[in-house]
């Protein structure tokens, strides 16, 4: 039996930095995107429930796929056992990166 694969996928949006676990990630069909898929969030059936797991579980209620722009992805691992998904405030530098376009524009008189 194969192994199963979990992903822990961090990206940032509107400011708050996201950490979900998904059982497939690729480079997707659309061009400049991250496809997840398969999100993974804990049992219900503990008695002590996590308020950013739910709220987290509560915005991707019903999402069978999720495209992510590279540029607002940070990392993405390949983990042994599941973690828990969360939202935290993005604490970075006041300057963001201008997103860059993955190609170019060659000269065409080559």
């Amino acid at each position: 039996m194969p192994a199963s694969h979990i992903y822990k996928v961090v990206f940032v949006t509107e400011g708050k930095k996201y950490e979900i676990f998904a059982r497939k990630v690729s480079h997707g069909a659309m061009l400049g995107f991250v496809e997840v898929e398969e999100l993974v969030f804990g049992e219900r059936s503990s008695v002590v429930l996590d308020p950013t797991e739910e709220k987290i579980k509560a915005e991707f209620e019903g999402v069978k796929r999720t495209y992510l722009p590279m540029h607002s992805v940070l990392r993405i691992d390949e983990v042994r056992k599941q973690g828990i998904s969360k939202i935290s405030p993005f604490e970075g530098t006041n300057v963001t990166q201008f997103p860059m376009p993955v190609y170019t524009p060659g000269d065409s008189k080559k």
